[in-house]
């Protein structure tokens, strides 16, 4: 049971909905796109994340797709 490391955030704009839960986000830092994908948590309690919601996105630790884990 190893100690959990600590989660990189990263904040930008949803700049598309995709079908599947998963959208286009917009990097407020770098400017770059992303896909990421809805957390677990946010799809059990039904947050709607619509275009132009600024996100919170922990970035997949391979380079691959993101979590968007809140909406502010």
């Amino acid at each position: 049971m190893g100690q959990k490391e600590k989660e990189t955030y990263r904040y930008g704009t949803v700049e598309e909905a995709l079908p599947n839960a998963l959208f286009r986000v917009k990097f407020d830092d770098t400017g770059e796109l992303s896909i990421v994908y809805l957390a677990g948590k946010m799809r059990r309690f039904r947050i709607r994340v619509l275009v132009g919601d600024k996100v919170t996105v922990v970035p997949d630790p391979y380079g691959g797709k993101g979590r968007i884990v809140k909406r502010s």
